[in-house]
C-alpha cells in the first residue's frame, strides 16, 4: 500500500520532471537552487539547516495552479486530498495588485509537522472572480461562466481515486500509479489549439483571465524550489543569462533572521500554442504565461509579528527613496535582530524543548518562559513559514504581465473572504495563525509537563 505522503512526495517529483520538460528553463533554476545549497551548507554548516534539513529544502517544491469556479476548486480540494494536503489561508490578489489579477486564492500543503517534514509539497491555487464587475461587465461574464461551465478538467476516474486515497489514508500500488498518472496528466500544458479572439478577449481584461478562462484545461504556472540563500541564486541566474524580474519580493536582505517569505522568478518565457482563428484556420502562435519562481523561506510570525511587517511596508510605500536600501533600514530600526528577542516580544513562532543536559544541581526549574531560555532549561527551534505573502503574489504575477489589463475601479467589488471559499469547496480554509499557535502551545505543554511547573509566558499561563 502508498500511503498519502508517499503519493504526495512520488507527485511532487514527476510533476517537476514534467514541468522540467515543458518549460527547460526550469531545470536550470533547480541546478542553481541545488548548488547555491550546496555552498551554503558547505559555508555555514549546522546554521544552514536552522530553518529544515537540506534534504528536505532540495526536495521542496511549491506549485501554482488556476481554475475558473468553485466547482472546479472543489474538484482541486479532492486531489490535493488524496495527497494529505489541506486548504490553508485566504488570499485577495484583487487587492495586493495594482494591475488587473482578478483571482482570489488558497494554498493546499500538510499541516501536521511531521508531515511537512516527510514532504512539504504546496500548491498556491488561484480561482478567478467572474463576478466582480471591476473587470467583467455582465455580457462578458456571462460569456465566461458558460465557456468555464462547458469545461471538465479532472477526469471521473481520477476523482474516484482520489476520494478513495483520501478516505483511506493510502491507495494499493496500482491504483497508486493510476492516480499519479492521471494527476500528472491534468497538469499538463494542453496541445488543443486555443481559440485566439476569445483569448484576446479576456487578455484585454487581464492576462491571468485568459491564461484561466480562455483553454478548456488547466496547467502548473511555476513551480518553485527552495533556496538558502536568493540574493546569490538571482546573481548567478543573471550571469546564466536568464533574465529575471526587478525585485526580489518580500522581506529585504538583513543581518537579522530570517523572516516570513522571500520570492523572485525568471520572466515567462514566450512558449509555441496552437492558436484557431475565427475562420477556423489553426496557426501558431505564441503565449507568455508560465514563469520560473524560487522561494527562500523564514520564520513563521505572530499576529503581531505579521502587524510590524505590513507597517514596515505601508512606511516603505510613503518614501520615495531607494526601497531596497530603506528597507533595510526599517528592519534594522524596527525587526528584533536574534530569534531570542523575537520569542521574548512574541512576534514569532517557535517550538520548545527541555535540554536533556540542562542544570543538574537539583535546583527547581523557573515558571517563567524567558527564564527557562535564558539559565539554559529549555530551547526555542524557530518554526517554518509555510505560506504565502498576497501582496508578494501579486507581485510575481504583476512582474510577469506584459501589461496592466483593464479595471473600472468605480464598480463595487464583489465580495470574497476565507468563510465564503470553505463553503465554496465543502472544507474548512484553515487559518495558517491557528496551525502554528497550536504547534507551539503543543510543544509549551510538553515542556510544562516534563519539567512539572507551571509554565508562564508574557500572556500568562501557558
Amino acid at each position: 500500500m502508498i500511503s498519502q505522503w508517499q503519493l504526495r512526495a512520488a507527485f511532487a517529483a514527476r510533476l517537476s520532471d514534467m514541468y522540467g520538460r515543458e518549460v527547460p528553463a526550469y531545470t536550470t533554476l533547480v541546478d542553481v537552487s541545488r548548488e547555491v545549497n550546496e555552498d551554503v551548507l558547505r559555508a555555514q554548516g549546522a546554521d544552514a539547516e536552522r530553518l529544515g534539513s537540506i534534504g528536505r529544502v532540495t526536495a521542496e517544491r511549491h506549485g501554482a495552479i488556476r481554475v475558473g469556479t468553485p466547482a472546479e476548486l472543489a474538484q482541486v480540494a479532492r486531489v490535493f486530498g488524496a495527497l494529505g494536503m489541506r486548504p490553508v489561508g485566504f488570499y485577495d490578489l484583487r487587492e495586493a495588485a495594482a494591475s488587473a489579477v482578478p483571482v482570489v486564492s488558497t494554498a493546499f500543503r500538510p499541516v501536521d509537522r511531521e508531515e511537512l517534514a516527510r514532504n512539504p509539497f504546496r500548491v498556491f491555487t488561484s480561482m478567478l472572480t467572474p463576478a466582480d464587475p471591476r473587470f467583467f461587465d455582465a455580457d462578458l461574464r456571462a460569456r465566461l461562466e458558460t465557456f468555464l461551465a462547458g469545461r471538465e478538467l479532472f477526469p471521473p476516474e481520477l476523482l474516484a481515486l482520489a476520494d478513495r486515497a483520501e478516505a483511506e489514508r493510502e491507495l494499493p500500488e496500482d491504483d497508486a500509479e493510476r492516480f499519479l498518472q492521471l494527476a500528472v496528466t491534468a497538469f499538463e500544458l494542453s496541445t488543443e489549439p486555443i481559440d485566439r479572439a476569445w483569448y484576446e478577449t479576456l487578455e484585454r481584461v487581464s492576462a491571468v483571465a485568459a491564461d484561466i478562462g480562455g483553454v478548456r484545461s488547466t496547467h502548473i504556472n511555476h513551480l518553485t524550489p527552495r533556496v538558502l540563500d536568493i540574493d546569490e541564486l538571482y546573481r548567478r541566474m543573471t550571469e546564466r543569462g536568464i533574465e529575471m524580474i526587478d525585485t526580489i519580493q518580500g522581506p529585504p536582505r538583513w543581518k537579522g533572521p530570517d523572516l516570513l517569505l522571500r520570492q523572485t522568478s525568471f520572466r515567462a518565457l514566450a512558449e509555441p500554442r496552437a492558436l484557431r482563428t475565427p475562420d477556423g484556420q489553426v496557426t501558431s502562435g505564441a503565449l507568455r504565461v508560465r514563469f520560473g519562481e524560487v522561494e527562500a523561506r523564514g520564520i513563521a510570525v505572530t499576529r503581531e509579528g505579521r502587524a510590524l511587517y505590513d507597517r514596515l511596508l505601508t512606511l516603505l510605500d510613503q518614501q520615495a527613496a531607494d526601497r531596497a536600501e530603506l528597507a533595510r533600514t526599517l528592519w534594522t530600526e524596527h525587526v528584533p535582530g536574534t530569534e531570542r528577542e523575537l520569542a521574548a516580544r512574541e512576534l514569532a513562532y517557535f517550538t520548545y524543548h527541555v535540554v536533556p543536559d540542562r542544570p543538574q544541581d537539583g535546583s527547581r526549574p523557573p515558571q517563567a518562559l524567558d527564564d527557562l531560555l535564558a539559565q539554559g532549561w529549555v530551547r526555542a527551534e524557530p518554526i517554518v513559514y509555510e505560506d504565502f505573502l498576497p501582496r508578494s503574489a501579486a507581485g510575481i504575477f504583476q512582474s510577469n504581465l506584459s501589461d496592466a489589463g483593464s479595471r473600472d475601479n468605480e464598480q463595487q467589488g464583489a465580495a470574497y473572504d476565507s468563510d465564503w471559499l470553505s463553503g465554496a469547496i465543502g472544507r474548512e480554509v484553515l487559518d495558517p495563525f491557528a496551525l502554528y499557535e497550536r504547534q507551539q502551545s503543543e510543544s509549551l505543554a510538553r515542556v510544562a509537563a516534563e519539567l512539572d511547573v507551571r509554565l508562564t509566558t508574557r500572556k500568562g499561563a501557558a
